[in-house]
């Protein structure tokens, strides 16, 4: 029986982990930099209303300020344009919270408009790709605008305490470039070469597919870094070795060379100069097709191919529009619910229920467990900080300033760790609006948590990301081409080193595509079963090919035919 034709049986309902959603994990090897971005982001503004008696107003700024948390592992080019993308999205966000604000009083009107919102944000963040902290600090801000008092003539001011702000957290998210120009791309090829290192020590799927990852993250990244500069050149270099240590991994190890990859990667990320290795097997291949895959996306031709792809995203058909019809569903149920049972401003249950809207049921779960361990903690620390919080208004800013740099520092160990931070700094912002009673707001923060907690799981439940499947169909197809694609730019001497190297970079994308489509298919349920044993044979021939094309390449760049694998 052909693997095509093999499907295996899956339970219609998986098994929900709790203690693996739970787990700590390493903190990120740049968990400092949003971190200290957003509270430079963030100390302006705030400082600054507190000079002019202001503080009411710090809602909007922080708005702007926020944004500081976007494109942190992004070259800096391409960075100062996904942060100024960001801020305008804040900004339009905001804009419509305030005008339904002001429009309308009713609290089911305000439940509806905050939903649409969330899913709207939700569904352009991912089709987007912009990446961490992703659509929940775009429905934070909107939903808690909906529920603040507005009026027509105020929106204008409002809007433009964001974009002043956003315009600091822009500065904030680049001024970096101008100490170490290529500190994005230095960080990634590092990971890369890292990656690359745990590959040749211990060869395996799970260091196979790591590594793959962050190759093909650190291509994306000198892709996206502008014009070539002889840093870059030589982390292009970098990055041709851990390629091919990944590709051609011995059993047991070579000690020099997983040595030798993990001091490279160690002097890449820091300050000093780049180490400088002997060129690796087909690096001149490497050179020449990052340089025209570099000049294709800048051409109009290139432009218009990303504006497609952007639009197929969006479109008919979308694996991203099941996701963003849980969002719509459980944000609305969640606001409805809490407006039923008595809470005046239920905006912490929809962006409760928005986090948990995920891709998969599993990552939905996990979140739900995070999301509510975290916000259940956190208002126990708020209880305990409330009272210096209370002493004046420097104070006040000073611990929002705190939770800020707390929440990005810990929420790379976990999520729920890092909610610990959020939820204190989301109940202080309401103190810069006036006192409230503590047990007012603890009881209302955790009723909001649960009920939101819930809807959003429930809506996750109903709501099947049935094109999950259908994704991973469409990934097996393209990695099928791409494998097709370079035996055929290897099977002889004719295609150009270009040709060759940019169907070996996207034989890589599709494998790592075909990987995440398959892990988030896993976590889904009633849906169709999944081709799994040809999802295995397409990721193993598809590492094959790369290892074969690594190994036959000379110094030169030319290889042999490959033939069928």
């Amino acid at each position: 029986m052909s693997d095509t034709s093999v499907r295996s049986r899956r339970p219609l309902v998986r098994s929900l982990p709790v203690v693996p959603a739970l787990r700590l994990a390493r903190p990120s090897d740049t968990w400092f930099k949003p971190a200290l971005s957003v509270v430079a982001a963030s100390a302006v503004p705030h400082l600054s209303l507190l000079a002019a008696g202001r503080l009411d107003l710090v809602m909007y700024t922080m708005a702007g300020s926020l944004c500081a948390l976007y494109g942190h592992g992004l070259p800096y080019a391409r960075r100062a344009r996904a942060v100024a993308g960001v801020v305008l999205g804040m900004a339009a966000g905001l804009a419509l919270a305030l005008l339904a604000a002001s429009l309308t009083g009713s609290t089911a009107v305000l439940i509806a408009v905050g939903a649409l919102l969330a899913a709207a944000q939700k569904v352009l963040c991912d089709a987007t790709r912009i990446g961490p902290p992703g659509p929940v600090i775009f429905t934070f801000v909107s939903s808690a605008a909906l529920f603040a008092p507005q009026r027509l003539g105020q929106i204008p001011g409002h809007l433009a305490l964001t974009l002043a702000a956003g315009a600091v957290a822009w500065l904030v998210a680049v001024a970096p470039a101008l100490l170490r120009r290529e500190g994005p791309e230095r960080r990634a090829v590092a990971r890369a070469l890292a990656a690359a290192a745990d590959r040749a020590e211990d060869p395996g799927a799970r260091t196979r597919n790591g590594a793959a990852v962050a190759v093909h993250a650190a291509w994306q990244c000198l892709l996206a870094s502008g014009r070539p500069t002889p840093v870059r050149r030589s982390l292009e270099r970098l990055v041709a070795h851990a390629e091919a240590a990944c590709a051609v991994p011995r059993p047991g190890g070579d000690a020099a060379d997983v040595d030798r990859l993990r001091t490279w990667a160690a002097l890449t990320r820091a300050r000093g100069p780049l180490p400088e290795p002997p060129p690796a097997p087909g690096s001149a291949d490497g050179l020449h097709g990052i340089d025209a895959e570099r000049a294709e996306l800048r051409t109009p031709a290139g432009r218009r191919a990303a504006r497609r792809a952007l639009l197929r995203r969006l479109g008919p058909g979308s694996p991203l529009l099941p996701v963003a019809a849980r969002t719509l569903t459980g944000c609305a149920f969640a606001g409805y619910l809490c407006a039923a049972l008595g809470v005046g401003r239920p905006y912490w249950a929809i962006v409760t229920a928005a986090s948990l809207c995920q891709a998969s049921l599993t990552l939905s779960w996990n979140r739900a467990l995070q999301r509510t361990l975290g916000n259940l903690v956190g208002v126990f620390v708020f209880a305990a900080v409330l009272p210096l919080s209370r002493t004046g208004p420097l104070a006040l800013v000073c611990c929002c300033l705190f939770f800020s740099f707390a929440a990005e520092a810990l929420i790379t160990r976990n999520y729920w760790l890092g909610s610990v931070a959020v939820t204190p700094m989301a109940l202080l912002v309401l103190e810069f609006g006036g006192t409230h009673p503590a047990g007012e707001l603890i009881g209302d923060r955790v009723l909001d948590t649960l009920l939101g907690a819930a809807t959003g799981f429930l809506a996750a439940t109903l709501v099947t990301n049935r094109r999950a499947a259908g994704r991973v169909e469409l990934a097996l197809d393209a990695a099928e081409r791409a494998r097709a694609d370079v035996e055929r730019a290897h099977s002889g001497q004719g295609a150009p080193p270009a040709v060759r190297d940019r169907a070996r970079r996207a034989l890589t994308a599709s494998l790592v595509e075909l990987r995440e489509a398959g892990d988030t298919a896993a976590g889904e349920w009633r849906q169709r079963a999944l081709p799994e044993q040809r999802l295995l044979a397409a990721e193993q021939a598809g590492h094959r090919t790369l290892a074969a094309t690594a190994q036959r390449r000379g110094p030169t760049g030319h290889a042999p035919s490959i033939g069928a694998e």
